[in-house]
C-alpha cells in the first residue's frame, strides 16, 4: 500500500506519496494567496529540500504552476532555495502559467523523487546544445526517461507559426529520446500546455497526427479498434509559458526490462479519443514488480460518442470525470483514494468551492493536487483532472 503524509504550515499544504520505498511524489500547494509568490516558492522549496534529504531522495520532475508575471522571481527564489540545501539549481524545470484559484501568483509545485541504489551511474540529466531538458534514471533493468519544457523554440529563437513549432517540439522531443536510446514508441505520457488552447486545438491534434504518423506510431490497419492503438497517455490543456512558445511539454519514456510491463488501459465509459481526432490514449499502465502506475489522461465530461456533458454545470461535470476515472482504474484494482499525485484545472477559479465540496462527496478531501484556473480544451468544458494512481503489490 501507498504511504502518503501530510504536512501544513499556514501557507503551504504539503502531500508526500511514498510510491514505495525509492519513489516519491508530491504536491505542494499555496494555502495563503496573501503572501508574495516568491516567498511562497522560496518556503515551499525549503520545505521540499528537507523532505528529500531525509528521505534520500533526488529530483526527477519538477514543475510549476504560476503567473507568468512573476515566473522570473519565483523562479529565482527556488535557486536560492535549492543552493542553500546544497541541491543542483541547474536541474530542469517546466513553469506553466496556472493561475491559483485564490489571489494571483503562485499556485504550487509538482515533484517526482527517485532514491537510485548508485546516484553516479542510476540518474542523470539529459542535456543538449542549449540546456538541460530532462532527467533519466535506472532502476533495477528498467530506464526511465523524464523530459521537460520542450517547445518549439530553437534556442531563444521562435520558430514562425503554431503548426512550425509544433512539429519542432515532437522532432525535437525525439531527438533527444534517440540519444537515450529510446523514441516516441517508448512514450508513455505526455503533458501538453499550448497558449490559447481554444483558438488552434484541433490545429495542434493535425500537427500531433502528422507527426505520430512519421514516428509509425499510426501505421495499423483500418480494421483495427481504435481502443487498440498503442498511444501515450496525455493531456493537452490552456498553460502559457516564459519563453512564449505556442506550446511546451514534457514527456515521460520507459525501456522495459524484463520484470516491467507497459499497456494502455481502454476507457470503459469514454472511447479512445483517436475515434475523434486527438492522438493520445485513455490511460497507460506501468507494472513493475512491486508497484503498479496508472497514468490517467486529461479527462473531463466526454461522453462514450466523444460530445460534451453537463454544459454550464461544473458540478455535475466534476461528478462525471470522477465516476469515469474510477471505472478506468478500477480495471487495474485501483480507486481514487489512490491518487499519487494530481492537477486540477478549473476553468472558472470561481468554481473552486464546488469542487471542494464534491470530492468531500467522494471521500477525496485530501487529494494530493495543485488547483489551477485553465480553458480546457473545448469552451464548454469547464473542468478537468490530470492524474496518477499507484497500487502497490
Amino acid at each position: 500500500m501507498i504511504k502518503r503524509s501530510i504536512r501544513k504550515n499556514k501557507n503551504s499544504t504539503f502531500y508526500i506519496t511514498r510510491v514505495c520505498d525509492d519513489q516519491l511524489q508530491l504536491s505542494a500547494s499555496v494555502k495563503n494567496p496573501q503572501k508574495e509568490p516568491a516567498l511562497s516558492c522560496r518556503e515551499i522549496y525549503e520545505e521540499i529540500a528537507v523532505i528529500l534529504k531525509e528521505l534520500g531522495m533526488y529530483i526527477v520532475h519538477d514543475r510549476l504552476f504560476g503567473n507568468l508575471q512573476f515566473s522570473e522571481e519565483i523562479l529565482r527564489a527556488r535557486d536560492i532555495a535549492l543552493q542553500k540545501s546544497g541541491i543542483e539549481t541547474n536541474l530542469p524545470y517546466t513553469y506553466i502559467e496556472g493561475e491559483p484559484c485564490q489571489g494571483k501568483g503562485f499556485a504550487g509545485v509538482q515533484i517526482r523523487a527517485f532514491k537510485p541504489n548508485n546516484p553516479v551511474k542510476d540518474i542523470w540529466t539529459i542535456k543538449d546544445e542549449y540546456g538541460s531538458y530532462g532527467r533519466a534514471w535506472k532502476r533495477s533493468d528498467t530506464t526511465f526517461i523524464m523530459l521537460q519544457n520542450i517547445n518549439g523554440m530553437l534556442g531563444q529563437v521562435s520558430l514562425n507559426g503554431r503548426m512550425t513549432q509544433t512539429a519542432h517540439m515532437f522532432e525535437k522531443a525525439q531527438n533527444l529520446l534517440s540519444k537515450e536510446g529510446a523514441g516516441f514508441k517508448n512514450v508513455i505520457r505526455t503533458w501538453i500546455y499550448l497558449s490559447e488552447i481554444l483558438d488552434w486545438y484541433g490545429d495542434f491534434n493535425r500537427a500531433r497526427n502528422a507527426k505520430f504518423n512519421e514516428f509509425n506510431l499510426l501505421n495499423f490497419t483500418n480494421t483495427e479498434p481504435a481502443e487498440k492503438i498503442y498511444l501515450p497517455a496525455s493531456t493537452g490543456i490552456r498553460g502559457n509559458n516564459p519563453f512564449g512558445a505556442a506550446g511546451t511539454m514534457d514527456v515521460l519514456a520507459v525501456l522495459p526490462g524484463d520484470s516491467v510491463i507497459i499497456e494502455p488501459t481502454s476507457g470503459v465509459q469514454q472511447k479512445s479519443p483517436y475515434r475523434y481526432g486527438s492522438a493520445f490514449s485513455r490511460g497507460m499502465n506501468i507494472k513493475e514488480k512491486d508497484v503498479t502506475h496508472i497514468f490517467l489522461s486529461g479527462t473531463a465530461a466526454i461522453d462514450e460518442r466523444g460530445q460534451s456533458m453537463y454544459p454550464g454545470d461544473t458540478r455535475a461535470q466534476i461528478r462525471k470525470t470522477l465516476d469515469v476515472t474510477s471505472a478506468l482504474i478500477a480495471q487495474e484494482g485501483a480507486t481514487l483514494n489512490d491518487i499519487s499525485d494530481a492537477t486540477v484545472f478549473l476553468k472558472d477559479a470561481n468554481d473552486r468551492h464546488i469542487f471542494d465540496e464534491v470530492i468531500k462527496e467522494y471521500g477525496l478531501e485530501e487529494i494530493p493536487a495543485v488547483c489551477v484556473a485553465a480553458d480546457v480544451c473545448r469552451d464548454e468544458l469547464l473542468f478537468e483532472l490530470d492524474a496518477e494512481f499507484a497500487v502497490t503489490k
